[in-house]
């Protein structure tokens, strides 16, 4: 009969788990990993690079082709019309994205069809500086009825390696 109420006592304690402490640790965890989390922004630029088998221009109509390279000393902008159209040499902070961005706008307000450029880097130039370049040739900012719009200039870059 003893043996009976033991196993009676034994089968009706129900064990309570706490889990306070638990949710103590919880609360003061999610929130710091929150505030301790690094999230990154990545940018995507399509980019048009010719395939294997591009048509070759017509060689009867010269077709207007910006190109811009990047030398170690300037960027030289020029077309495949006319040769040079500016050549603008670095400064003591670096290359002159804001004298290349207003000789784009002027060309954008010619031809403003033309949506397309390329990119011609001479090697060991850093990837720093073409990212900034493609910066300055894709787009403008502009004050318009006291706020500022981001323009369009040229969005379809290519990239190529530039001639010796």
């Amino acid at each position: 009969m003893l043996s009976s109420r033991r196993k009676k006592a034994k089968r009706n304690n129900k064990v309570e788990l706490d889990i306070t402490a638990f949710m103590n640790l919880m609360v003061v965890l999610v929130p710091f990993l929150l505030m301790t989390a690094v999230f990154t922004n990545i940018s995507v630029l399509d980019l048009k690079l010719p395939g294997m088998n591009a048509a070759q221009p017509d060689t009867k109509k010269s077709v207007f082709e910006l190109q811009v390279t990047v030398r170690k000393d300037a960027i030289d902008l020029s077309d495949t019309k006319g040769g040079l159209i500016k050549h603008i040499p670095i400064t003591k902070s670096g290359y002159n994205y804001p004298l290349l961005n207003q000789t784009l706008k002027l060309i954008k307000f010619k031809f403003p069809e033309k949506t397309n450029i390329t990119i011609l880097s001479e090697p060991y130039v850093s990837y720093d500086t073409i990212v900034s370049l493609m910066d300055t040739v894709r787009e403008f900012k502009t004050l318009q009825d006291n706020e500022i719009v981001i323009m369009e200039l040229f969005p379809d870059i290519s990239i190529g390696d530039a001639a010796k």
